[in-house]
């Protein structure tokens, strides 16, 4: 895959790609992140909303009741084991970070329910550390152009785009990535037959 053409494709594909999580700082956005596994974003939009109305801060979080946070994001994947997630975490950055949400991958990943992908979307998003999260979305179209191969972890994809990609276009690039996988790319019926890319792609099942 000619890097050049990859990058060009995806900025006249999707200039404006953007987080499609509704939120409002850093702790919204890490709460969001980690609701958004195995779920679409429009899923956990509908479920923050009234989640973020009730309990805006890590303080008022932390002290909630599981079962009453479940029934604001009972509709999300996983939602018991989500909820557990996001008060005890909430509860780690009242008591060991002044309720602030920290801005160190490592401190980030300590943290219930979050993972190294949730880390690198909180910190390039919410605090501008070059980062370039993977999700299936990245993966996938990844493998399927080249850019990795089918048997990579999703670290070693990370790697790879890492030293393909400039470091100031991380941050943009895995949003127009997503938006790639998201909208044109998808797992099940790629709208092949007018894919700029096609000539380049590696997908075994594509179709003009």
């Amino acid at each position: 895959m000619n890097i050049e053409l990859f990058l060009n494709t995806l900025q006249a594909m999707f200039p404006d790609a953007k987080a499609e999580l509704n939120y409002t700082n850093a702790f919204e956005l890490l709460i969001a992140v980690v609701l958004s596994a195995q779920t679409t974003d429009i899923a956990v939009n509908k479920a923050t909303k009234t989640l973020f109305e009730k309990y805006p801060t890590p303080e008022l979080l932390s002290v909630a009741p599981y079962e009453a946070v479940e029934q604001h994001i009972k509709t999300i994947g996983l939602y018991r084991n989500k909820s557990k997630n996001i008060v005890e975490l909430s509860k780690i950055l009242v008591e060991q970070y002044d309720g602030q949400v920290p801005s160190k991958r490592k401190d980030l990943e300590s943290l219930p329910g979050v993972g190294r992908k949730t880390a690198n979307v909180v910190l390039s998003n919410a605090f501008n550390v070059p980062a370039l999260a993977v999700d299936t979305h990245v993966a996938r179209i990844s493998v399927r152009l080249g850019l990795a191969k089918n048997d990579d972890s999703v670290l070693d994809i990370e790697r790879k785009l890492n030293r393909k990609i400039p470091r100031a276009l991380w941050l943009k690039v895995h949003h127009q990535m997503i938006f790639f996988g998201r909208y044109h790319c998808l797992a099940k019926n790629p709208k092949c037959q007018n894919c700029p890319l096609f000539d380049e792609c590696k997908y075994e099942n594509k179709e003009k």
